[in-house]
Formats: structure tokens, C-alpha cells, sequence
């Protein structure tokens, strides 16, 4: 008996032993999967969250920065059976839920740590803090991390763009810039400032314009970019409708897509400036040639096939400046007809179409030009009025630049400087002159050329500025109907191109209004009045000068005397007094290196004059 009641009890022991053995590895299993879940979804990180640098404008206006933001969380291992109901309803309505969606999250999830909310504003956050703290809400995390708050709204969002999950930049400058804002991959505790060269009065003056003319034209966009001709600079990025990135998620990507930099189309006769010019530098035409624009450029092929572009009223002859001034179809098809297809096709995209600008959505769209191989005889004069080539608005206002600044294309850019968060500056954005597009006599001659558009036998005079002498050209483009594959009666883009002063080009403004449909869809009717009110606040804002203008009548050719370019031979020359203008071309010179620092006029130089100048040596020029 004694044996038997020693065997029970050495069973029981076993038992016992066993599920002691099976309870600790219950325990220890249960350890592993909450290690294997990590810091996310079951405690608090210990480490605190990296501020994300902040986006400004060129003069240290605030546009984008952090702010404490909470998420809310849950235990499930630490509820209160007896309580969770009430506490869901109570928590629920402090944040704007239902408790049944709440009750959803927690019994879906496989996680002992569920996400109840994201993102919750300090101001919700605090009295559930509050709460936890005294014990009153059993099993509730708040967990704080950095949230990202534009203070200006809907100021330049195309541009800005906006972070997302994990405060990562997810469009525009925040997306581009991600790196650099957040300092991934560093041990600071904040990321690098990213100072815009947008002017955020400017940027605000011509949102109100474009949002005015948004509504009145009944349109389906409208953009408007303003670029400092002797730097590249875009001073203005302006796309309607536009979005506010502090709630982007309730906007259409519709509205939210950058499209001045993935939407191309066919420009129409603002074109012109281009095609002109390319024809002009060539030296097949001079500004005193004239055509006969008697209504329609017409053209017999040999097969006995007819080519007709009309235009909208017969001019009779006409030179450069009537050419642009009335915007001829005629005149500027029978100009391309002296140039070659091969050599038309390589200048036009000179200018930089067909290419990116670099400094758009990561999807920026090239554009598109057929090579010549595959033009129709109909192909050339068609693209010398602005049709079968289809661009984007940064390129048109980057192309412009190269008329506007003696012919030298230049780098565009939107980034003035990047700054750590101590301001030792580790970025700044100097001027990079890309090539030579047209000669300066060229640039001069479109210039007094387009200054006829502007004037009251122009089809731009509703761009003109009083006291301002101004450069424009207008457009209207037929746009493609998608189902038809042919050109729309209904569906235009009116668009127009300013730059100004004439007499000394400091910015340009490009204005394009697609799908207008309101009174008209001219664009010398309804773009050109918008660039007026964009440059007169840019005039006011930035500063720009003005001058008694006088109404005189000529012959259509304006001559201009302009300073002196810059260049250097085996001897360093005096440059003070020069203007980045004259500058640019020295930016071209690939056996030495140039470097502006500054805007406005040399005042500090190195080497100093008279200093031999070699192969290789670095020239410093400090402007103010």
C-alpha cells in the first residue's frame, strides 16, 4: 500500500513538474513574440522623435515645421473587462469616433499593441493624458511623435508638397528633400533647414490673381511662374486648384498633382518666340525681312497636296516685330520654310524642350517632339506656330529665360539654400549656366520684337504696365480631344509671356489658362490681363523700377543699347559695376572656374585686376 500511495505522489510531483515546465514556456513564448512585435506595437519608444527640419521661404518665412502630434494605443493584456466599454465611449468622443469602430480595431487585430489613432492634436491629446495618468483609462497609451503643420495653408502646396506616415515626405520639396529634413542616417536630433527661393508676398499675391481668374474663366487650371532671368530662380510657383497640405488627404490627386511640371501640351503661338528666334540666329532671316501674311500659309507640294494655316485676319507684309506683334500663323510658317528640318528640330530643343527641368515632380514629363525623320511636310511650319510639340510650363518659363538674358539657358532651380539646425549653411544655389542658346544681337532683337506685341497694335496690350517697358507674347492653343484624336472646337489653353523691364530683363511671368470657359479663350483676352496684375505686384513687391513711358510710333525695330558682356583674357579685368547679366557668359567657360555669390552688381572680386589668369583658376565675384 505504502508502494502504491509513493507511486500517486510521484505521479502528482510529475504532473506538477510538468505543468510548471509547460507554464514557463507559456511565459517565456509569450516574452519572445511580445520582443519579436517591437517598440511600435507594444511599449513607448524610448528614444525621442527626430524633429524634422523646417521648409522657408528666400527670406526665412516659415512654410512648413513640426509640432508634437500623439498617436493613441491600446494594451489588450492590460483592459479592464469591467470597464473598457465605458472607457471606449468616453475616449471615442474626445477624439470624433465611433466606439464601435474602435471596438473593431482591438478585435481584428492579432497584436496585444493596436493603433486606435494617429496623429492626434496636442489639445485632444492632453485631457486623455491627463486621464492615464490618474489611472483612469486601463490598458490607453498616448505616444508622442512629430508632426508636420504648414502655418501658411494653401501657400505654394505644388510646391511644398506634404510628409505622411512616419512624418516622410511624400510630394514636392518634402519628398525631394526627404533626406535632408529628416537627417536620415545622422545622429542629430533635427533635420537641415530648406530655405525656397520663392517669395512667399509674391507667392501670396499671385495665388489671389490666379484664384480670381480660376473662378471667373470657369477653368480647369490655370499656372503662373514667375523666374529671375539672370539666375534661374523661380520666385513664384503658383497652380490652381490648389490644395492644403494640412489635410491633404481630403483632396482630389486631382487637385494635388503638380501639373506645371507632369502636364505638357501644345503651347500654341507664345511658341513663336522660339521658333523665330531659332530661325533669326541661324541667319536665314534678319528683323527687317518681311512675308506676305495675306490671310493663310499656303503651300503647294509636288504630289499637288495644298497646306493651309490660316491665320485669324490678313496682315499683308510683315517683319519680326509684326510677325509677333499680330501673332501671324502665316508669317511665321513661311520664315520656317528658310530653315532646314534637322537644324530647326536640334535649336528647338536647344531651348531645353524635350527635356526636364530637374526641379519638378519626381514624374516631371519631358514633353515630346517627333525627330525630323518622322515629320510630315505639314510638321515644321505647324511647330513654328506652336502645335505638334507638346511642352510643360517649367519649361516655357526656363526657355524664356534664354531670351530674356542674351541668349544663355540656364539651370532653373527652387532651392536657395539648405541650412543645418545650428545655421552653419552646407547648401547654396549658384547660378549654372547650361549653354549658349542664341547670340546677344539675337535675344535683342526678339526682345524690341515682342516689346511690339505689347503696344496697342499687339495683340498683348492688355499685358502692358504703365511706366514699365515689357516684352510680351500671347497664345492660343487647340487642344487635342481625347476620343476624336483630332483638335477640340471647345477645349483651348490662352496663355501669354511677359518680361520685363524690356530695357534691362530682371523676371519673367508666364500665364496659362487651360479649358477656359467663360466669355473667351483668347489668350491676348483673358491670359494677358492676369499677367498685367501679376506684374504689377511683382513690381510693387520686389521692387522692380518703373519709367515715365513714352507712346511713340515706328517702324517695328528698337534699338537698345546694352552694357558691355564680361570676359576675361590672360589678365584679370575690373569687374566691379558689372551686372550678373553681363556675367553669364563667363559661367560658360569651361577652362576656368567662375563663382557669383550674391544679386545685383559686382562689388568684391578675386584675384584682383591685372592678376595673370591660367587654365584652372577660380574666379570669385561677390555681388550686392
Amino acid at each position: 500500500m505504502e508502494n502504491g500511495v509513493q507511486t500517486r505522489f510521484q505521479r502528482r510531483i510529475i504532473v506538477l513538474v510538468a505543468l510548471l515546465t509547460l507554464f514557463a514556456g507559456v511565459v517565456l513564448v509569450r516574452y519572445g513574440l511580445l520582443a519579436l512585435e517591437g517598440p511600435e506595437n507594444n511599449r513607448l519608444s524610448a528614444e525621442a522623435p527626430i524633429e524634422r527640419g523646417r521648409i522657408l521661404d528666400r527670406n526665412g518665412k516659415l512654410l512648413a515645421f513640426d509640432i508634437p502630434k500623439f498617436n493613441l494605443a491600446i494594451r489588450k493584456n492590460e483592459i479592464d473587462p469591467y470597464r473598457i466599454s465605458k472607457d471606449l465611449s468616453s475616449v471615442a468622443k474626445s477624439i470624433g469616433l465611433q466606439p464601435e469602430s474602435l471596438e473593431q480595431k482591438i478585435r481584428e487585430s492579432s497584436q496585444n499593441f493596436v493603433y486606435l489613432a494617429k496623429r492626434l492634436d496636442i489639445d485632444i491629446a492632453k485631457p486623455l493624458q491627463a486621464r492615464i495618468e490618474k489611472g483612469e483609462l486601463a490598458g490607453f497609451v498616448l505616444e508622442e511623435i512629430n508632426g508636420r503643420i504648414y502655418p501658411e495653408g494653401r501657400l505654394a502646396s505644388h510646391l511644398i508638397g506634404f510628409t505622411g506616415e512616419g512624418n516622410t515626405g511624400l510630394e514636392g520639396v518634402e519628398f525631394k528633400y526627404d533626406k535632408e529634413l529628416s537627417s536620415i542616417g545622422s545622429d542629430k536630433l533635427r533635420g537641415n533647414d530648406v530655405y525656397l527661393t520663392i517669395d512667399a508676398r509674391l507667392q501670396y499675391s499671385l495665388e489671389g490673381i490666379a484664384r480670381k481668374a480660376f473662378e471667373q474663366n470657369k477653368a480647369e487650371s490655370i499656372f503662373i511662374l514667375a523666374m529671375d532671368v539672370n539666375s534661374g530662380e523661380v520666385l513664384a510657383y503658383v497652380q490652381m486648384p490648389d490644395f492644403d497640405p494640412n489635410t491633404f488627404a481630403s483632396f482630389r490627386e486631382s487637385e494635388r498633382e503638380d501639373r506645371m511640371s507632369v502636364y505638357s501640351y501644345e503651347p500654341g503661338s507664345v511658341f513663336k518666340i522660339f521658333s523665330m528666334s531659332s530661325i533669326l540666329d541661324a541667319g536665314l532671316i534678319t528683323p527687317r525681312t518681311k512675308f506676305n501674311c495675306d490671310g493663310a500659309y499656303q503651300k503647294v507640294l509636288p504630289s499637288g497636296e495644298k497646306i493651309i494655316i490660316k491665320d485669324l485676319n490678313s496682315y499683308g507684309m510683315l517683319d519680326l516685330a509684326g510677325i509677333l506683334a499680330k501673332s501671324s500663323n502665316a508669317g511665321a510658317g513661311y520664315a520656317s520654310d528658310r530653315i532646314s528640318d534637322n537644324e530647326f528640330y536640334s535649336r528647338i530643343l536647344s531651348f531645353g524642350f524635350t527635356e526636364k527641368t530637374g526641379i519638378g515632380s519626381p514624374g516631371e514629363n519631358p514633353g515630346s517632339l517627333r525627330e525630323p525623320s518622322k515629320w510630315s511636310a505639314r510638321t515644321k511650319p505647324t511647330v513654328a506656330i506652336g502645335q505638334e510639340i507638346r511642352v510643360t510650363a517649367l519649361q516655357m518659363i526656363t526657355a524664356s529665360v534664354a531670351i530674356a538674358n542674351g541668349g544663355i539657358l540656364l539651370k532653373p532651380n527652387t532651392i536657395s539654400r539648405i541650412e543645418d539646425a545650428n545655421g552653419n549653411r552646407i547648401y547654396s544655389h549658384e547660378v549654372i549656366a547650361k549653354r549658349r542658346v542664341i547670340a546677344p544681337e539675337t535675344s535683342r532683337a526678339i526682345m524690341a520684337a515682342m516689346e511690339s506685341a505689347a503696344s496697342l497694335e499687339g495683340t498683348g496690350w492688355r499685358a502692358k504696365v504703365p511706366d514699365v517697358r515689357m516684352a510680351v507674347k500671347t497664345g492660343t492653343a487647340q487642344m487635342i480631344d481625347p476620343k476624336t484624336k483630332a483638335y477640340s472646337d471647345t477645349d483651348f489653353i490662352a496663355s501669354t509671356l511677359g518680361i520685363l523691364p524690356a530695357n534691362n530683363p530682371k523676371l519673367a511671368i508666364y500665364v496659362a489658362i487651360v479649358k477656359p470657359k467663360g466669355e473667351s479663350y483668347l489668350g491676348g483676352q483673358i491670359a494677358a490681363p492676369v499677367l498685367r496684375d501679376a506684374a504689377e505686384a511683382a513690381i510693387g513687391i520686389l521692387g522692380l523700377p518703373r519709367e515715365k513711358s513714352l507712346n511713340a510710333n515706328h517702324a517695328g525695330i528698337v534699338v537698345i543699347q546694352e552694357p558691355p558682356l564680361a570676359s576675361i583674357g590672360a589678365n584679370m579685368p575690373d569687374l566691379k559695376g558689372y551686372s550678373k547679366r553681363q556675367l553669364l557668359p563667363l559661367l560658360l567657360r569651361k577652362d576656368i572656374e567662375v563663382q557669383l555669390e550674391g544679386d545685383g552688381y559686382v562689388v568684391a572680386q578675386f584675384p584682383s585686376p591685372g592678376t595673370a589668369v591660367e587654365a584652372g583658376t577660380r574666379i570669385v565675384l561677390r555681388l550686392q
